[in-house]
Formats: C-alpha cells, structure tokens, sequence
C-alpha cells in the first residue's frame, strides 16, 4: 500500500495517454460488433475483429508507458485504463461464450474476479491508498491477452484443428492465473484489514494497474 496524501504537481486529465485509453473504450463497441455480426463465422469480420481486439489491447501497455515517463498519470486515468481492459477482455470472453466458444462458467468466474478485484481497488484508491499491481496480476493481463486473442484470430482455418489444442492450453493458462492472483489480492486486502492503522496508510510504491 502507498499514501497518495503527499502532494505531488497534479497533471491535465486531456493528455495523450488518457486520449489513448478512450480509444480503446470507444472500439469496444466496434469489436463486439464485428465479432457478432455473423455470428462468429470465420470470414472477414472475424479477422478484423480480431485485429480491433488485438490493436486496442497492446495500446494498455503504451498509455501506461507514456503516462509514467511524461509524469501524466492522473486519477481519470487510474479510473479508465482497469475500466478499458475490463471492458475489452471481458466483453471477448462474454462474446466468445456467445458464439459458443468457451464455456459460459470460465467467463462468469473470470468476470467476478475482475470485476471484484477492481472494485476493491478502487476503494482503496478512494482512501488514499493505492493497492499495487502484484506479479500475479501482471501476469494474468498478459496470459488473457495471448488466449483472446489466438481465440478470436481463425487460425484453424490456415493450420487445421489442432490449433485448438493450443488456443484451450493458453486460455487454460490464463485462467489458472487470473484465480491465483484472485486469490493473491484477497490474502492482502485480508493482511491490510489486519495491520492497517484506523487512521493511516501503509508505505509502498505505486504500481501498475494490471490486476
């Protein structure tokens, strides 16, 4: 945990990596369109779907970077960039358990999780404390990406079938991690209710906001 009570200059909210985030909020949108359009069928859509999805997901790692070296991280942003890759890497699960792709119970159990742990953090932030990203959730982040995105891309229709194999392995993955790092910031919201004093914070530095 990190005190945010010091004060530090405070950066516009219209800044490039902001502008980035909203980007990808707004393709959201676009992206389930043309996964769902028709109904998943391995032609165009389904390629530039997977392209949307792939493009604004990469962009998480720029707006961070350009947030953190121009010193533009504002509290919008801290707000926005879990609420765009939410919205991105849930919104694929959920079409993907639509088309009939992934069961249905590995996008609810993911969704709660994601749901659930940015939530708390943003509680957190609200106190003035900021929970760090762990290594587990970083982790995570990177394991949804490479498994949405083999599962969105048809790459059966180029290799044959047994790229299925590879597409359930990596969003295999992904799911283990997504649970662990669950269960990682639930141990520490459980150590923080424990040790955190009734009117402080404790130290740390601020990370990422992969969760």
């Amino acid at each position: 945990m990190a005190s945010l009570d010091a004060e530090v200059p405070r950066a516009s909210n219209w800044n490039v990596p902001n502008l980035i985030t909203v980007v990808r909020i707004l393709l959201a949108p676009l992206f389930f369109w043309m996964l769902l359009a028709d109904n998943g069928a391995d032609g165009a859509l389904r390629w530039w779907a997977a392209i949307v999805f792939i493009v604004a997901i990469a962009t998480d790692g720029v707006d961070g970077a350009i947030a953190r070296r121009q010193g533009l991280v504002t509290d919008l942003g801290k707000i926005l960039d879990p609420i765009a890759d939410k919205l991105l890497t849930g919104g694929a699960l959920v079409c993907l358990s639509i088309l009939g792709e992934l069961w249905w119970w590995v996008t609810i159990i993911i969704l709660v999780r994601e749901i659930g742990i940015t939530v708390w953090r943003m509680v957190e932030l609200s106190r003035r404390n900021v929970v760090p990203a762990s290594r587990g959730g970083k982790r995570k982040t990177i394991a949804q990406s490479i498994a949405i995105s083999l599962a969105l891309v048809p790459l059966w229709t180029v290799f044959g079938d047994w790229i299925f194999w590879v597409n359930w392995i990596a969003m295999g993955v992904a799911f283990v991690l997504t649970v662990w790092s669950g269960i990682e910031y639930l141990v520490s919201a459980w150590k923080l209710k424990r040790a955190l004093p009734a009117t402080g914070t404790t130290p740390g530095t601020p990370s990422g906001t992969d969760a």
